[in-house]
């Protein structure tokens, strides 16, 4: 049976099939050109801050780097003198830094330290120029550094110390060429100490911005 319908009922009213799709399509192009345009917009701005903050890093990263290795330089030369000056000093009988233990000492601290900084400024020159480093990992390459440059640097400051009361002893009996090269060595020891210290804070900076990040 079909139901009547009331005379003053309005009418439906539905679009058209083709309107419709008109529509859909006109919504849908709206759509798609509107998320492309967002989706354009977004990645080149995510992208720029990203290389933003790697060159900010970087340049952060690289002035440490760089004053190390400036300090590490500065400690090879001075331990090399120490080492030569202290090394030459032999004049003979009892002038002879070999009879002595303490410039023996100081002589194999310096010679330690100069081997240490010559591998130390190698490396941080590979890693200036290369931007990798012989060590593996970020973490345990800036604690090899920290640790390193402590212990060199107490060695260096334990020399001094042994020597320089033999110095002073020999200086109140004859102030000759024998003394004044021994506090020469003594002195270029001191400098290479200074160098290493400082690298040693530098490094310490370096370990704990890698521990915080």
């Amino acid at each position: 049976m079909s139901k009547s319908v009331p005379a003053d009922a309005p009418p439906s009213v539905a679009p058209a099939p083709e309107a419709a799709a008109v529509d859909g399509g006109v919504a849908a192009e709206h759509d798609e050109s509107a998320g492309g345009g967002v989706a354009e917009n977004d990645e080149p701005a995510a992208g720029g801050g990203g290389v933003r903050s790697m060159v900010e890093r970087w340049k952060m990263e690289a002035a440490p780097a760089r004053a190390r290795l400036v300090l590490r330089a500065l400690a090879w030369l001075f331990s090399l003198l120490a080492l030569i000056v202290m090394a030459s000093n032999q004049h003979g009988d009892s002038q002879d830094f070999r009879q002595y233990p303490e410039y023996n000492y100081c002589l194999g601290i310096s010679i330690l330290a100069w081997l240490y900084a010559t591998a130390q400024v190698l490396r941080d020159a590979h890693r200036l120029g290369s931007g990798r480093d012989l060590i593996g990992t970020r973490k345990a390459s800036a604690l090899v550094d920290f640790a390193g440059d402590q212990v060199v640097a107490y060695l260096m400051i334990s020399g001094m110390s042994a020597a320089a009361p033999v110095t002073d002893y020999l200086r109140q009996k004859a102030d000759n060429l024998f003394t004044d090269s021994a506090a020469a060595a003594i002195s270029m020891a001191f400098f290479a100490f200074v160098a290493i210290g400082l690298s040693a804070l530098v490094s310490g900076y370096s370990l704990s911005m890698e521990v915080l990040v």
